[in-house]
């Protein structure tokens, strides 16, 4: 053997017993993050979502019950589920090709030949068994780069299964935190339409006294209509909600079971602030990075098409005229062969392939990018809005007290003939206006618990200086 087909031999080997592969390795990227939220605090450490059911400190086992509905029906689930697994079986399918592939063939049959003239037809058995045996050495790691993506795209799915399942449960939280709030209002609306038909009747009967004239009849008579139609209103919002909440539990369209009113609903302790580390293990950015993964090493396995294809094949076998005679030494069969395939001219397809995986590289690194930035918006979004949710809910409380107080000195008012009715009815809109807000701020409180827990991905435990933060 010349020395130089030898030197060649023993690149190729420590090549291949080296593991090495062409293409870059990934190397996580360095993105440019605050290192804290606005309110950062050390106090508060990451939970793992799939052991931490933080829905529970809202100490309603109705929800808690929906939830665990839904995580068992849920149809998108589900079919999150079911790509796992899809996933799954294109990685074993994908690996299977850095192994040996054996197969095994075993034929039998009987012929007959064209006699020649004057002589007998030949009639014979044919009996044969192979043992194939045929692998492509991955000298050059297109193989570990192709299993390698496909790794990567199983973990992915596995994190947008986890994404899903994140997105069910705040999406049921909310979607019942509405449905209660909706039935506050349908109450408080009941009890305005009930005051303000006893206000029609006691005016009806004033009319017909002659102690009042037909206008506030028509007053009172109007603003009865207004809160029927809000009851109305609600009435429809309800059924809406409960038919949206039965399809994300999985369930055909109908009646929702409910727990504890809106007002006895407990929202989780909040610290003061929440470090940035809790954004780890989100899984929309678990899953962006597992896409970049894959698309790394896929430049790799296209840059591998460059290189020469490897294959050694083999097949032992026994062939006979009749099944006994495949034991027999005369009747073995057996070859090797090894190929070597060169790409010379493509006409640019590698090169097309190998831009095609740089630009997917780098369309997947600016999408990591930009999920750890929308990341970090849903997270300041929500810590936003749980502060000033309910900076405007105590304000709106203490204007609900001061309206219930006009309400009750403009009636006084009215009775001792101080004032008009439309004094009366200014209140009464105030004070119902109000009280809807009112609620409504009291579910927008506790969603915007839901949504800070959705936008971290994972829950938090507060430790002793948050909770004495925190007063919990």
């Amino acid at each position: 053997m010349r020395p130089s087909v030898c030197r060649l031999t023993v690149a190729l080997c420590a090549c291949w017993l080296a593991g090495c592969a062409v293409g870059p390795d990934y190397h996580r990227p360095a993105i440019d993050t605050p290192s804290s939220f606005r309110y950062a605090s050390p106090d508060a450490e990451v939970v793992d979502a799939s052991t931490f059911q933080w829905w529970s400190q809202f100490n309603d086992p109705v929800l808690d019950g929906l939830i665990q509905r839904a995580l068992d029906q849920n149809k998108d689930l589900g079919i999150a589920a079911a790509r796992v697994d899809e996933f799954y079986g294109r990685l074993m399918s994908t690996r299977a090709a850095l192994f040996p592939q054996i197969g095994a063939n075993f034929a039998g049959g009987r012929s007959r030949g064209v006699p020649a003239p004057g002589f007998p037809p030949a009639v014979g058995n044919q009996v044969q068994l192979d043992v194939m045996a045929s692998w492509e050495i991955d000298l050059f790691g297109r193989l570990r780069r192709l299993t390698e993506a496909a790794r990567a795209d199983y973990l992915g799915t596995q994190a947008a299964q986890q994404a899903t399942r994140i997105s069910l449960i705040a999406s049921v939280a909310t979607s019942y935190l509405l449905l209660r709030d909706l039935d506050q209002r349908l109450e408080i609306s009941k009890s305005t339409l009930a005051s303000r038909a006893d206000a029609v009747t006691l005016f009806r009967e004033r009319y017909g006294g002659g102690v009042v004239s037909q206008l506030p009849v028509s007053q009172a008579k109007s603003e009865y209509e207004s809160a029927q139609a809000q009851v109305y209103s609600f009435q429809q919002q309800i059924a809406q909600q409960e038919n949206a909440l039965s399809l994300l539990l999985g369930d055909n369209p109908g009646p929702i079971p409910r727990g504890k009113p809106l007002t006895q609903l407990t929202a989780p302790a909040i610290p003061a602030g929440l470090p940035s580390s809790l954004l780890e293990r989100r899984p929309d950015i678990l899953q962006a990075e597992q896409a970049l993964i894959s698309a790394n090493a896929s430049i790799g396995a296209a840059r591998a098409q460059y290189f020469p294809t490897i294959s050694l094949t083999g097949l032992f076998g026994a062939a006979s005229t009749a099944l006994s005679g495949l034991w027999t030494g005369p009747a073995r069969i057996w070859s090797f062969a090894g190929a070597v395939s060169q790409p010379i001219f493509t006409g640019g397809a590698i090169a097309g392939s190998v831009r095609s995986a740089e630009a997917i590289q780098k369309e997947a690194l600016l999408s990591y990018e930009q999920t750890i930035q929308s990341a970090f918006a849903d997270v300041e979004d929500a810590l936003v809005g749980v502060a000033r949710v309910r900076d405007q809910l105590q304000a709106t409380n203490r204007q609900v007290d001061a309206l219930t107080q006009y309400l009750s000195l403009a009636r006084d008012l009215y009775e001792g003939g101080y004032t008009s009715y439309l004094e009366v009815l200014d209140a009464e809109r105030s004070l119902f206006a109000a009280q809807l807000q009112q609620s409504q701020l009291q579910d927008q409180e506790l969603a915007e618990v839901v949504s800070l827990y959705k936008a971290l991905g994972y829950g938090w435990t507060v430790g002793p200086a948050a909770q004495a933060q925190t007063g919990g």
